[in-house]
């Protein structure tokens, strides 16, 4: 069966710093007709479930711990019984949402996730978030980039637990080295290429957001 790439967005509230910001995000969902893994459980557990159907859900993958990309994961986690995977270093920002429940597992960089036949190897980029990560299948030629990379350009550095630099390094080593014609999907909003964005570079360093 053919691997496939789904986009469901939903709707909600990003917060932090003390501010609150009406979002749209992209949730993920990668497999076949028998199983899948969801990328980002935002806002809506029921319409993911949904979307999942009668699908084996494999896991539920966090791209980093930012209550808009996370609020959902324990919710869908209940429904379908598939196990919240997020990096170590998130743990601060996800208890901030979930202070009385842990993810399950800890993604390690280099570690790969398998669903029907999708290999999707984690690579840690942190600088929107600490323990950010991105996720590549060669075989799909896709990159799953969270917030750290954009079109247009990286994601935000401006609040708590961000660093600008930082996210620089993530995206010029384990990103703009990828194939230029590996699709980026992104957290928010629409899809690009790294060759499309590796140009941009040191435009992107000179304004230093």
């Amino acid at each position: 069966m053919t691997v496939r790439i789904e986009r469901l967005v939903t709707s909600g509230q990003f917060t932090l710093d003390g501010g609150t910001w009406d979002v749209e995000n992209n949730v993920w969902i990668v497999g076949d007709e028998r199983e899948v893994i969801v990328i980002d459980a935002a806002h809506d557990a029921e319409a993911i479930a949904r979307a999942v159907d009668d699908r084996r859900l494999i896991a539920i993958v966090c791209t980093h711990a930012h209550n808009d990309h996370v609020n959902a994961a324990p919710a869908l986690a209940e429904l379908t019984g598939a196990p919240i995977w997020l990096h170590a270093d998130d743990l601060p920002l996800w208890k901030q949402t979930h202070p009385h429940r842990d993810p399950d597992r800890h993604l390690v960089d280099g570690q790969v996730i398998e669903a029907a036949g999708a290999d999707l190897t984690v690579l840690h980029t942190p600088g929107h978030a600490p323990g950010a990560v991105c996720l590549y299948d060669r075989g799909l030629g896709t990159v799953f980039t969270g917030d750290t990379l954009f079109q247009g350009g990286p994601g935000a550095t401006g609040r708590s637990w961000s660093h600008f630099p930082t996210i620089i390094d993530s995206i010029r080593e384990r990103l703009l080295t990828l194939p230029p014609e590996t699709k980026v999907l992104t957290g928010h909003g629409d899809a690009t290429t790294i060759g499309a964005e590796a140009p941009h570079l040191q435009e992107w360093i000179a304004r230093g957001h």
